[in-house]
């Protein structure tokens, strides 16, 4: 049975922040996850963690300038310095903090007129200076492709391309987040694509949402609970992280995960 992670970020925005930990638990998850924890400290976010009894699945690297649309800087030649440092001097800390296993590395937003080339060089040449300072954390680093309809212009939006720039940087510790509301608006054809990468061993993480409108995975085009009895039936045993924005409130939107857990007993 899949184990799923709520995603702080979109769920459970009826609450403030810090009180989201307590809901999610509340609701039987055992793992969150969140865009984003910059804004808090460690130990705060740790202590909640420790308080309910939940794992931290993953988080994003710093973005850049969110607020004004950046979506990552690990790609861009002229921040290499601004990505080295947030990766070191916030990054790192708050992975250790969190025992947090997984760090999504944003690779931006390709601007007008700049080599896709060098692009993806900058990009890769970031990820392998990254995956041994992770490694020794025992963290491994995510590249995530995302659709062009959310996120214009992002770097990656493909499965293939995650793969092929993670299988570059020469790094094991550098896999893929397959993320199936992505995935379904650019590729389609979720399920050869899960028994496509599921084997390689380089999917680090999936993520899943109603398409099209990022609702509950009951709502949509997409039928879950044939994905989540494949997921298993392909061996994987990471979590599979929620990452939706309820239409009404949260825990009262959360049938499909009481169905589907009703459905493994």
């Amino acid at each position: 049975m899949p184990r799923f992670a709520a995603n702080l970020s979109l769920m459970y925005t009826e609450h403030a922040f810090l009180d989201r930990f307590e809901a999610a638990a509340a609701d039987g998850f055992d793992a969150v996850e969140f865009l984003f924890p910059y804004a808090f400290e460690p130990a705060e976010v740790a202590a909640r963690l420790r308080r309910h009894g939940l794992a931290q699945a993953l988080f994003n690297a710093p973005p850049g300038d969110w607020d004004a649309g950046e979506r990552g800087i690990a790609a861009l030649p002229d921040r290499v310095d601004e990505f080295r440092r947030g990766f070191t001097q916030q990054a790192l800390p708050w992975l250790r903090a969190l025992r947090c296993p997984r760090l999504h590395v944003l690779a931006g937003v390709m601007p007008e007129g700049m080599p896709r080339e060098l692009l993806e060089r900058t990009y890769l040449d970031n990820l392998r200076w990254a995956a041994p300072l992770a490694a020794a954390e025992g963290v491994t680093l995510l590249i995530e492709p995302l659709n062009p309809r959310d996120v214009p212009g992002y770097l990656v939006r493909r499965q293939q391309e995650a793969h092929r720039l993670a299988a570059d940087t020469g790094a094991p510790n550098v896999k893929v987040q397959f993320d199936l509301y992505h995935c379904q608006i650019v590729e389609g054809d979720l399920a050869t694509g899960l028994r496509r990468w599921l084997p390689t061993g380089r999917v680090g993480h999936i993520q899943i949402a109603g398409v099209p409108d990022r609702q509950e995975p009951d709502a949509g085009e997409v039928h879950y609970p044939y994905l989540f009895d494949l997921i298993d039936a392909l061996g994987y045993d990471g979590p599979v992280g929620a990452e939706y924005r309820p239409r009404a409130g949260t825990s009262e939107g959360l049938g499909w995960l009481r169905r589907w857990r009703a459905g493994q007993e």
